[in-house]
């Protein structure tokens, strides 16, 4: 008979996004925590469309080990109201069995009977075909394998070989810990799931990283996901299906210009055309403009900010071409404006200077620029 469970990892409810700018007429911050939360109901609906029985946590479900009391209880009820669904919490780094130590006590204690608390790496069935090996994180921090043990535990005969792990296959955060790439080998797993990596990464057909089920960086371009995940029996290669929870879009967008070119146009032409108020941006502006695109660009991007839960550009790597008709523009008498803008033209271009030096310098000069072309227009 097929198993079919949900494999989900860092949901890091709780997560308070204080790298985030709060705009003073907004509640993105407010927004992204609620959405981690709703993630919940999110693959609780998932698992029922696909007929799982079981969702699979590798790992930092909350963000720290000291979850405020709503928060904590509030996820557990809403795991509690998908009654059909057994929950497995496995501690990851972030809740770690040292750290959270109450946490799990308390969840133990309180949670609803179909939430389960992994605090043991002893073998747990997962109904009556198969058997939940689960790796929990004893420490935020660890150089050790946390799936050593499980080539040296056993379960009955016939039934479904199920690893639950946190970790890096490689060492994503410099600890020096990493699990043994061929763990579902040597443990003879017939799925190992796999969390601590945020983004969708398939190590070997039995070994996955799901990641978070919903996004909170700009590293992976892509909506959070699951997987729903389906086994025949011992030693059938396992049905992995990736699906799609998230509901913000973390995206980094690059932007190359060239001089004379159309800033706000060449904008315009990489923003995506709709969703926006679920989509966080950061444009990384390249190449070559002069001070007049670069302004330009600079009004296109804060004209279409509001669109968005989340807008911001980086000019680092975007060099400014600067001419005497700039300067004239700026001030074409010779007077104290055309003096500062020829000192701050003169140090941009100063290989001499250290770039943040020059940055500041093509930053200031850009603004200069703005002042004084809004002024007179």
């Amino acid at each position: 008979m097929t198993l079919r469970f949900l494999h989900t990892s860092d949901l890091h409810i709780g997560r308070k996004f204080a790298n985030i700018p709060q705009p003073p007429d907004g509640n993105i911050r407010g927004r992204l925590m609620e959405a981690r939360h709703a993630s919940l109901a999110r693959l609780a609906g998932i698992a029922a469309a696909r007929g799982a029985e079981h969702v699979l946590l590798a790992g930092d479900t909350f963000d720290t080990a000291t979850p405020s009391p709503a928060i904590l209880r509030q996820a557990l009820t809403a795991m509690g109201e998908a009654s059909g669904l057994t929950w497995w919490l496995l501690p990851g780094n972030h809740d770690n069995l040292r750290d959270a130590e109450p946490l799990w006590e308390v969840i133990t204690r309180d949670a609803p009977p179909n939430v389960r608390a992994l605090v043991r790496p002893d073998p747990v069935a997962l109904g009556p075909t198969a058997t939940l090996l689960p790796c929990p994180v004893a420490f935020r921090s660890g150089a050790d394998d946390p799936t050593g043990h499980l080539p040296g535990l056993s379960c009955p005969e016939g039934r479904l070989r199920i690893g639950l792990a946190h970790g890096g296959i490689t060492d994503f955060t410099d600890t020096g810990g990493a699990i043994a790439p061929d763990r579902d080998r040597t443990a003879r797993l017939d799925y190992l799931a796999l969390g601590d990596w945020h983004g969708r990464m398939a190590v070997s057909p039995r070994v996955h990283y799901p990641g978070s089920p919903e996004q909170d960086r700009f590293k992976h371009g892509q909506r959070g996901a699951c997987l729903c995940v389906a086994l025949d029996g011992p030693g059938a290669v396992p049905d992995v299906e990736t699906v799609e929870t998230g509901q913000f879009l973390w995206q980094e967008v690059p932007l190359s210009l060239h001089p004379e070119q159309d800033a706000a146009a060449a904008l315009d032409a990489v923003l995506p055309t709709a969703g926006r108020r679920d989509v966080l941006l950061r444009l990384v502006v390249s190449g070559w403009a002069g001070l007049a695109e670069r302004t330009a660009l600079e009004a296109a991007c804060n004209s279409a900010a509001p669109d968005f839960a989340h807008f911001e550009w980086r000019l680092d790597a975007l060099g400014t071409q600067v001419e005497a008709t700039d300067l004239d523009r700026i001030d074409s008498t010779g007077g104290a404006l055309r003096l500062a803008a020829e000192a701050l033209a003169a140090e941009a271009g100063d290989a001499a200077l250290a770039d943040t030096e020059r940055r500041a310098a093509k930053d200031a000069l850009a603004r200069l620029y703005a002042y004084v072309r809004e002024g007179a227009e």
